[in-house]
């Protein structure tokens, strides 16, 4: 297994700078838009992005939920392994709400329809945005595009992309790791 750095930690600080930035262009004061972090690695992501948001850039109190989509995946119960649920916390309505989802990588897209379907039970958003920090543009198997995204990556189909983040892995830096 060989695997080679794609972003560095100083390089993944600049792109959250520059989402947190593209985010407050769009939404201003987000009083009408909520973060919704895709269980599981999307958390850590807009958890970063919740907190630069605050502290570094005045947006007062922006509401951050975590959406699990085991149990709304096209491949659940279709393999060996057993997919193991993780929480859902949305404690605000999206009805009429202005919703980005937020994940690590998009890579196929089949996580993002079963975000698009879990969502729904909790009301109905007025818009919903992809904010995603890698884009695997060539694997995708549905027409899903991101609206936000730190780096495009072209990897072929036996290369994997790693994010890791220093709260749950110690370190902040993406690898491409080829097996």
């Amino acid at each position: 297994m060989s695997q080679k750095v794609l972003l560095s930690a100083k390089e993944i600080d600049i792109i959250l700078h520059r989402l947190a930035c593209q985010l407050i262009e769009n939404h201003h004061d987000f009083r009408e838009t909520v973060l919704i972090g895709i269980q599981p690695r999307g958390v850590f992501l807009a958890e970063r992005l919740k907190r630069l948001l605050e502290n570094d850039y005045g947006i007062e109190q922006v509401r951050l939920g975590y959406l699990d989509i085991t149990f709304f995946r096209d491949d659940f119960r279709r393999g060996e392994k057993t997919l193991e649920a993780n929480k859902t916390r949305i404690d605000f309505l999206v009805e009429d709400k202005k919703v980005v989802f937020i994940d690590d990588v998009l890579y196929t897209g089949r996580s993002i329809r079963s975000a698009l379907t879990a969502i729904q039970s909790f009301g109905r958003p007025s818009e919903i945005e992809l904010l995603t920090l890698i884009d695997r543009r060539f694997s995708r198997h549905l027409p899903i595009q991101p609206d936000y995204r730190g780096r495009q990556v072209d990897a072929i189909n036996e290369e994997r992309v790693l994010v890791m983040w220093q709260e749950n892995d110690g370190e902040d830096k993406v690898y491409m790791v080829k097996q």
